[in-house]
């Protein structure tokens, strides 16, 4: 296990003033653009921005910044991710959200874009499947991309070859096989590799080369582990390249392996304590790994690039520097600069003469010398399982007593909370609220052994751990017993739900963004949304036992019983989790003893798109909780007896009016 960190205990108390109140609307702030990427060859910037209350995609240049194109998408379209194709090529992937046998869906295409012309051609277009941009391989030229996809609703993907052009042929590379869903190409883009679960086990097939037939090469059962892997890069020519796998310890290293034998030739790096989370490779090699302790940390493999690293670091005089893209020359790169109390600054920097331009601040309207510190915390859960997490005290206040807010992440597999900026935990610290963010089991970064915990365990086991948490923080003396709610989003919004509806003793209140309801519809939705580890049984894994009723977890069921006060919010055009959810438990609380407070946001989805939908939600709460779990009342006053009493406040607060920014 990872080496313990030392339990976060009270602080003296101190004689500092609380800092300043600063409007929700601050956190909410977003730079003037985001999303910031470099062209191969550094000449040009791409990035997102506001414009007349739309996202536009915008290209310009880097030594003059004049604009290069400035484009509009469809409306309809989420932007999800983009990539540099060439210097005048662009890949957009999109989602719209639809219907899909008549349940909630979303669409995923890619769009191409060039910049000579300014052109956005939507690929597979005509396709009615649900995935369609799901990239393989792009071509170094830029002539074409493999894409695995589905030729009909009924079929496993095939991997399709689109020409790069407005109207490119469609030709198919390689053949659907039964079970599998991942194809992988070595550096040439011929398809060496499928894989995917079938009959309860994965299925590899591999290849030597184009000339060689796909073989079935591996029966993998469920949860034998040590025969598991993450593709990062076969090597054209050759049986080998690198993964990322367990080793004896169960932590993730990078391998070198080989796909004929499937054999590990040697572990390139492995951390003693933590995961590998993802590794960079360059002309093929390895060339950065990365890992999260309790923040964001990186193994260089070449001495020069630690040496610039470590420079940066200094030059800057901050907790965190990352270059966030950089030109495939590196003649120019995209530096961030900032930790968990800054929200951090973006420069552009030219290395050859060492010069450092500010290009954006992230939150320019905030002092970041009056913000909290997030510290690292442990406990021991109910049944000997040590959890790790994080928390945040509000400045001027004797930390001790104080107001609560328990925030579990979303996921909830595979994902963890870690020391970086947090506009939510700050926006609450500021309000004189302790925050404690806890990583349950199941979270990502602690080792297999501890994300096994987590299977079978979504509102059960997970649930426990932050019961446990809120435990820890009152007998440690810094949380009011009668002052505690529970906020999140996605998981974390359903974990909120489901406190005050299965332990409506524990907690004071709740407040739910985008929070599942019903597991087993949200199963039926799609079973990859709320899941970092692809390769699973996501149903199964969240299931437990095959004759669990999810329904027992599920927060609709006991909505008509709710007896706490609770903030219900969603954007209406989620597609991760969908309105439906929202819907299910508004319409099924509308007779309970205290019906929620309700918060719909139009045309947004399931993270905050726009400052104005942040601002609207961080309001939101602001107020909901100055009313039911003020920071400033006496412990265990009189607000927490008139909650217990079930008494739900003026009817405004029940069922409010749809709100939008």
């Amino acid at each position: 296990s990872a080496p313990a960190a030392a339990p976060a205990a009270p602080a003296a108390a101190t004689a500092e003033t609380p800092p300043p109140r600063i409007p929700a609307g601050h956190f909410a702030k977003r730079p003037a653009f985001w999303n910031t990427q470099l062209s191969p060859d550094g000449s040009m910037l791409a990035f997102m921005r506001e414009n007349k209350g739309k996202t536009t995609f915008v290209i310009t240049e880097t030594a003059s910044g004049k604009m290069v194109r400035a484009l509009l998408a469809d409306p309809t379209d989420e932007l999800s991710w983009y990539t540099w194709v060439t210097n005048d090529k662009l890949l957009l992937g999109v989602s719209t959200p639809g219907k899909f046998f008549d349940e909630d869906a979303r669409y995923t295409r890619l769009i191409l874009v060039e910049l000579a012309s300014g052109a956005m051609t939507r690929l597979f277009s005509r396709s009615k499947v649900l995935e369609a941009d799901n990239v393989v391989h792009i071509a170094k030229d830029g002539s074409y991309v493999l894409v695995a996809i589905q030729q009909t609703v009924y079929d496993y993907p095939s991997v399709q070859r689109h020409e790069l052009k407005p109207d490119g042929k469609i030709t198919t590379v390689q053949s659907s096989r039964e079970g599998v869903w991942n194809w992988t190409t070595d550096d040439d883009g011929v398809v060496r590799m499928g894989t995917g679960w079938y009959e309860g086990k994965l299925r590899v097939y591999y290849r030597a080369s184009a000339a060689d037939e796909l073989k079935l090469v591996a029966k993998i059962r469920e949860g034998a582990e040590d025969d598991y892997f993450d593709t990062l890069q076969i090597v054209t020519g050759s049986d080998e390249g690198y993964v990322l796998a367990p080793g004896e310890n169960g932590r993730v290293g990078l391998r070198r392996f080989n796909f004929a034998t499937r054999q590990v030739i040697e572990t390139v790096f492995e951390h003693p304590d933590w995961d590998i989370d993802s590794v960079t490779l360059r002309k093929g090699k390895p060339y950065a790994a990365y890992f999260t302790a309790d923040r964001d940390e990186v193994h260089w493999f070449d001495p020069e690039v630690a040496k610039q690293y470590r420079a940066l670091r200094k030059a800057l005089g901050t907790g965190e520097v990352w270059i966030v893209s950089r030109a495939d020359n590196d003649s120019r790169m995209l530096v961030y600069a900032g930790q968990e109390n800054d929200p951090g600054v973006l420069y552009m920097f030219d290395p050859a003469a060492k010069h450092m331009q500010e290009i954006a601040q992230y939150r320019p309207e905030i002092d970041f010398r009056t913000l909290s510190a997030p510290k690292p915390m442990q406990y021991t859960a109910r049944d000997g399982t040590v959890i790790r997490g994080y928390l945040t005290l509000p400045r001027g206040r004797e930390p001790k007593n104080l107001p609560l807010i328990v925030m579990p992440h979303g996921g909830p597999f595979g994902v963890r909370d870690k020391l970086e900026y947090n506009d939510e935990v700050q926006l609450l610290a500021n309000r004189g609220y302790a925050v404690l963010q806890p990583n349950f089991r199941g979270s990502g970064g602690y080792g297999d052994a501890f994300y096994q915990l987590g299977a079978g365990q979504v509102g059960r086991g997970m649930q426990d751990d932050i019961d446990d948490a809120m435990d820890w923080a009152v007998k440690e003396g810094i949380a009011d017993p009668k002052r505690v709610c529970v906020v999140g989003a996605s998981y974390g919004g359903y974990a909120a739900l489901w406190a005050v509806l299965r332990n409506p003793e524990r907690y004071r209140c709740a407040a739910s963004w985008a929070g599942v309801t019903d597991w087993n519809k949200m199963l039926r939705y799609d079973n990859r949304y709320l899941t970092s580890k692809a390769s699973k049984s996501w149903q199964a894994r969240v299931r437990g036992e095959k004759t669990f009723d999810l329904d027992a977890v599920s927060p609709y069921r006991l909505a008509g019983q709710l007896s706490r006060p609770v903030l219900l919010a969603q954007g209406t055009t989620d597609t991760i989790v969908p309105m439906s959810q929202y819907n299910l438990f508004e319409k099924a609380s509308r007779s309970a003893p205290v019906p929620p407070q309700t918060l719909v946001i139009e045309d947004e989805g399931h993270s905050f798109s726009k400052p104005e939908s942040a601002q609207a939600w961080y309001e939101a709460l602001d107020a909901f909780l100055a009313r039911h779990n003020p920071a400033d009342a006496a412990p265990g006053g009189a607000v927490a007896e008139t909650v217990a009493a079930g008494e739900a406040g003026p009817a405004a607060d029940k069922g409010a009016a749809p709100a939008t920014p």
